[in-house]
């Protein structure tokens, strides 16, 4: 599913494209999940829509919003496969050429914006697999993360980087004994990190994804303090374009799993290697990421939390990404599929990621993507 550098590039399109315009027209389509469960309806998003200017955009993790005129405010959450396309403009951070998705209105829409002017703009959301979530929520614009579903989750690390401090992030490490991927994964310790940049975190702070968060020495947490800013910076500045990702990233060659003949390696011959962590997989280069204290496996079963997945994604072909369970819920059980390239409508078990602020204990999920089509 997106993660906090996908959503960044939703909200940097929303600046550009929405931002200042009056909605003229907004077209609904009802639908009980992605407006019900979130305690409203395609009825009442469409009235406190339309007619009304577009003031602000803005994140927090995997959460983005849309602040008007006057309360209330458009709250949305990608969920797996979810996203917000705006016509004629590269909003997706993988690119397609199938004829379908240059269709318009495009398939799977939940809610069209149009505005007004002689230079309009047209906005969709979209969400074939319905685990994205739209809301309503009534409060002044500048209040929005005061209230629930933001208020529930951790901090962002790039919008809040003065709270997620080496001394914040000590203190929460030391306060859980879980596997410091779970940790990473769980929105309610921090916003909008999910596989690809839990992996890529852990591998540029040199830990292995499955040692207890409280295991971590002082250098480590430094290490891994450090990881988190520069992971999470870089890819929100590039907004998500994998192309544009530094040469050295994990991601960058991670994609090979379940390929023939492609072996998971890093440039310089150090292997990848994938491990499930809590139900989750992770990418792994073991002569970097050492366990250096005491890991899930290494422990009785009864001293083993239930932890989060993890997976893959790219920007080429659409690929699964991670599912959300909004709300202490989940709406769909993926289906396995084989090694080969999976289609947007199947999605690996292991491959969801959970993306609502729930306790470790709870969380059972995770997500996969793809790789950016050349021009």
């Amino acid at each position: 599913m997106p993660e906090l550098a996908e959503v960044s590039r939703i909200v940097h399109f929303l600046r550009q494209h929405l931002v200042g315009k009056t909605l003229s027209k907004v077209s609904v389509q009802n639908d009980d999940i992605i407006y019900g469960k979130a305690g409203t309806t395609a009825a009442e998003f469409q009235k406190a829509m339309e007619g009304k200017k577009v003031t602000g955009a803005g994140q927090q993790g995997k959460y983005f919003w849309i602040a008007m005129s006057s309360p209330p405010h458009a709250v949305m959450h990608f969920g797996m496969a979810g996203w917000l396309k705006i016509r004629d403009a590269d909003t997706y951070y993988y690119r397609t050429d199938k004829p379908e998705d240059k269709e318009w209105p495009p398939k799977y829409w939940k809610f069209l914006l149009e505005t007004d002017g002689d230079t309009k703009t047209e906005a969709a959301f979209v969400d074939f697999r319905r685990l994205g979530r739209i809301r309503l929520v009534d409060c002044p614009a500048d209040e929005i993360r005061k209230y629930s579903p933001l208020k529930e989750n951790g901090p962002d690390p790039v919008a809040d980087k003065d709270i997620v401090s080496e001394e914040w992030l000590a203190k929460k490490l030391r306060s859980k004994k879980v596997p410091i991927k779970a940790l990473l994964l769980d929105q309610a310790n921090i916003s909008g990190i999910g596989n690809w940049m839990g992996d890529e975190i852990l591998y540029h702070a040199k830990i292995h994804p499955e040692q207890y968060s409280n295991s971590l020495d002082d250098d480590q947490i430094k290490e891994l303090h450090s990881a988190i800013h520069y992971i999470c910076s870089t890819s929100v500045e590039l907004l998500a374009d994998s192309e544009k990702f530094p040469a050295d990233w994990l991601f960058k060659h991670r994609w090979s799993k379940g390929k023939k003949n492609t072996p998971s390696v890093l440039p310089n011959g150090e292997k990848i290697t994938f491990l499930t962590v809590g139900g989750r997989t992770s990418a792994v280069v073991p002569s970097v990421q050492k366990k250096t204290g005491p890991v899930a496996k290494d422990v009785s079963s009864e001293d083993v939390s239930s932890a989060p997945a993890t997976s893959k994604r790219k920007r080429a072909s659409v690929k699964k990404e991670e599912s959300e369970s909004e709300a202490h819920e989940e709406d769909a059980k993926p289906k396995k599929t084989g090694p080969k390239r999976q289609s947007r409508t199947s999605v690996k078990k292991e491959d969801i990621d959970e993306t609502e602020a729930k306790p470790v204990e709870a969380q059972q999920t995770t997500r996969r993507r793809s790789g950016r089509l050349r021009k």
